[in-house]
């Protein structure tokens, strides 16, 4: 009995040894590998990019939307000048240089012309010397008219002899003559100093009208030219154009003539100036055809006028169905409506940013033609996701088409 006691207090060895450890070992480690395994998936799935498609939230203007037609062309002046003169001489003073404004009549150059200034001074004085010819003959004429009137008293009075009056009176007609002889010398002396004033003004080189200075053609020194057949002879002076008679030459394919007429809204945007538009109205169809490029030209006038604008800059015309409307000029906010998602009532658009698409509330206006305007939310410029919307949530990794 004692011994069956001992045999119960002795400590089963096997219960205990590490034989037991190795069997729960796997158990735990496919436990780890299990937990590790799930968490990779579960990153793999939460990192996982989402291949979409893009657009780009743009300003539109809404005469884009009843646009009919669209043509590019040039700006061009419609009154442009080389300023030049009509003598020959060289260039003693230039007054302007590119940019400068004119004024009709204003002096912009001047050649040399001290030897056309002394012609002038010559002429001048050969009016003072005719008219003091002139004067003189007067004076002659009247004595001579006095003479005869005493002469014709006392030749009735027989105090003289008829000989005597027949002297008087032609004395007389003599002064008379010498007067008519005067005034045409008088005459003719004003006529070769108008001569000498006109070849002394064509030394003056002035504006032909109100305009700017596009270009400065000949400097002080140079040999200046009206047919320039001389060599290093300058035909031009400077180049100018009335910058109010600016206007946009377009060229209009024969086939679309029909949807364009004179007086038709417009609407010109310059490739220098891109963020205005200016109202123009079609001013005139130049009534010929280009063969080789089978179009029409025609002029588009500038209803606001622009220091901005300049001859030769490249113009885009949009011929409009109808006139702006208030407001119209403006530009506004557009997006496609395929990036809006619609949910608990309220408008969204997911907007890409880096490699995120972030859902935005936006508030949303009027159709744009195919775009529907935006008040608030996105601004232009923005990149928006268009599709597949229904596998993006806020905050989804995605990659664009082009990545």
């Amino acid at each position: 009995m004692a011994q069956d006691d001992l045999n119960r207090l002795t400590i089963d060895k096997k219960r205990y040894t590490p034989g037991g450890a190795r069997t729960r070992r796997p158990r735990i480690v496919a436990a780890v590998v299990l937990i590790a395994l799930l968490l990779g998936l579960w990153t793999f799935i939460s990192r996982r990019s989402v291949e979409v498609e893009v657009a780009t939230v743009s300003l539109i203007y809404p005469s884009q939307t009843f646009s009919l037609l669209n043509a590019s062309g040039y700006v061009v002046a419609q009154r442009k000048a080389a300023v030049a003169s009509k003598a020959t001489g060289r260039l003693e003073w230039l007054g302007v240089e590119e940019g400068s404004v004119v004024r009709a009549g204003q002096l912009i150059a001047r050649l040399e012309n001290r030897d056309v200034a002394a012609v002038k001074g010559e002429a001048s004085a050969a009016v003072s010397v005719a008219q003091d010819n002139l004067e003189q003959a007067g004076v002659e004429q009247k004595d001579a008219a006095r003479a005869l009137s005493r002469a014709k008293e006392l030749v009735g009075q027989g105090i003289i002899a008829q000989a005597d009056y027949d002297t008087a009176e032609a004395r007389y007609q003599r002064a008379v003559a010498a007067v008519a002889a005067a005034r045409a010398n008088v005459r003719q002396a004003q006529s070769a100093l108008k001569g000498a004033d006109a070849s002394l003004d064509y030394t003056l080189i002035r504006a032909p009208f109100d305009g700017v200075v596009l270009t400065k053609n000949a400097d002080v020194g140079d040999i200046v030219s009206p047919l320039a057949a001389a060599a290093n002879a300058k035909a031009a002076v400077v180049t100018m154009a009335d910058m109010g008679s600016l206007q946009v030459e377009a060229d209009v394919s024969e086939a679309n003539l029909a949807r364009v007429k004179v007086g038709q809204p417009c609407e010109i945007l310059l490739d220098a100036l891109p963020d205005v538009r200016f109202r123009g109205a079609l001013y005139t169809i130049v009534p010929t055809a280009d063969r080789s490029k089978g179009s029409v030209m025609v002029k588009v006038r500038f209803l606001d006028k622009d220091p901005r604008i300049l001859p030769e800059m490249s113009a885009k015309v949009a011929f409009l169905e109808r006139e702006l409307r208030a407001g119209e000029g403006t530009p506004r906010v557009g997006l496609p409506p395929a990036a809006v998602v619609h949910r608990d009532g309220k408008d969204y658009v997911f907007k890409v940013a880096k490699d995120r698409a972030l859902l935005t509330p936006v508030t949303l206006g009027g159709r744009l033609g195919d775009l529907v305007q935006v008040d608030s939310g996105v601004k232009a410029g923005d990149r928006i996701a268009t599709k597949p919307l229904d596998k993006l949530r806020d905050g989804s990794r995605v990659k664009t088409a082009e990545k």
